[in-house]
């Protein structure tokens, strides 16, 4: 798995980041790869309650990188942190595939949560930009944007980007589908 889910990351990578040349530079500099090669290391032994070497596995890697990825989170396939200094992914966070995370982002608890999912569900597709911060336990769309520096307290729908402190909805790009007859009608 970790060698699939690493080769996921690094093709993601190539496909979205204009400054990525070519794999082996992508697998050898960039820390995101590094990170989430020891975070899926550590989410090993988090899983089989070994948790003192998962965290140990887990703040090595937030040494060397910047990068702290709590070992209980659940990450997709896919996955880039662009310029990873203090990107912070907590325990309960579950976050899809081809997800891109810029630096400063924070995927946290509010610390007011009483119940085990304290973090935000990410879906698939999504954008976080710079700074920006996710709390308590939120679920975010398939295909969604946050703008840097926004905060999001609240769920956010499919197809929306969300902008501010507290984050609002700006923009809703709902995508509808409808079949009639052999015809397809696509609504944006």
């Amino acid at each position: 798995m970790l060698f699939e889910h690493t080769k996921a990351d690094i093709n993601f990578i190539l496909e979205n980041d204009p400054a990525a040349r070519n794999k082996v530079e992508v697998f050898l500099l960039y820390p995101s790869v590094h990170c989430l090669m020891m975070y899926r290391v550590s989410h090993f032994f988090y899983k089989k309650k070994r948790f003192f070497i998962a965290r140990a596995i887990s703040q090595l890697a937030r040494f060397f990188t910047g990068i702290e990825i709590h070992p209980g989170a659940t990450i997709g396939m896919g996955t880039l942190i662009d310029h990873g200094s203090g990107v912070v992914i907590g325990e309960t966070s579950i976050i899809g595939d081809r997800v891109t995370i810029y630096q400063g982002a924070t995927i946290g608890a509010t610390g007011n949560e009483k119940e085990f999912k304290r973090h935000p569900t990410l879906g698939n597709d999504i954008v976080v930009g710079s700074g920006a911060k996710i709390l308590g336990p939120v679920n975010i769309g398939n295909h969604c944007k946050i703008g840097a520096n926004s905060v999001v307290l609240s769920d956010m729908p499919e197809y929306s980007t969300a902008v501010g402190i507290p984050a609002k909805i700006k923009s809703n790009r709902y995508k509808v589908v409808e079949q009639e007859a052999d015809d397809i009608v696509y609504f944006i």
